[in-house]
């Protein structure tokens, strides 16, 4: 296969893993901040990933509130995103390596996760007042525990909150400080 191909090959393969990834971290995240399941998006979600998290369960119990069916999905996703990526490309990693790539894209998966819930937020605040999408009270409940540490330090300034601003700052922060 030429260049060009493995590069459209392993794009979809990588986009692919990330979005299914991306779709139990929001599960996870949604049981974190107790959210109505009968949500018609936290519905979606529970019935795109019930068919790789519900096996798991049986044998994986949880610990207190975290799923950690969800979680070893979510890690196992990650390692093979970064396993797949490294035998397509030219130079392929060891153990090591194919564990700490992962690691670092799965914290760059989350932040960008929030990076862009915070955006949407922000947008439906200026614009979602009257919506009334199932999706608009689930980027809020997701948000929250973000914005609020910021909130406490950084009062609204003439009725603006720049809580979010902070928050993005921050989340840009860390997306660079580990490589990303």
């Amino acid at each position: 296969m030429n260049s060009s191909g493995t590069n459209a090959f392993s794009y979809l393969i990588g986009t692919l893993l990330d979005l299914y990834t991306t779709a139990i971290i929001l599960r996870l995240l949604l049981q974190w901040v107790r959210a109505d399941f009968y949500n018609p998006v936290c519905q979606f979600l529970v019935k795109v990933t019930n068919p790789v998290i519900v096996p798991l369960r049986r044998v994986i119990p949880s610990i207190g509130r975290l799923d950690t069916a969800s979680a070893v999905v979510i890690l196992a996703l990650e390692f093979l995103s970064v396993w797949i990526a490294s035998k397509i490309s030219s130079s392929p990693l060891d153990f090591l390596q194919i564990i700490s790539l992962g690691l670092m894209k799965l914290g760059a998966t989350v932040l960008m996760t929030y990076f862009f819930l915070i955006i949407a937020s922000v947008i439906l605040s200026w614009v979602g007042a009257r919506m009334h999408h199932p999706a608009i009270p689930l980027v809020y409940r997701l948000t929250e525990p973000v914005l609020a540490p910021f909130r406490r330090f950084i009062p609204p300034i003439a009725g603006i909150d720049l809580s979010p601003l902070f928050a993005l700052i921050s989340i840009r922060f860390l997306l660079l400080l580990i490589g990303w």
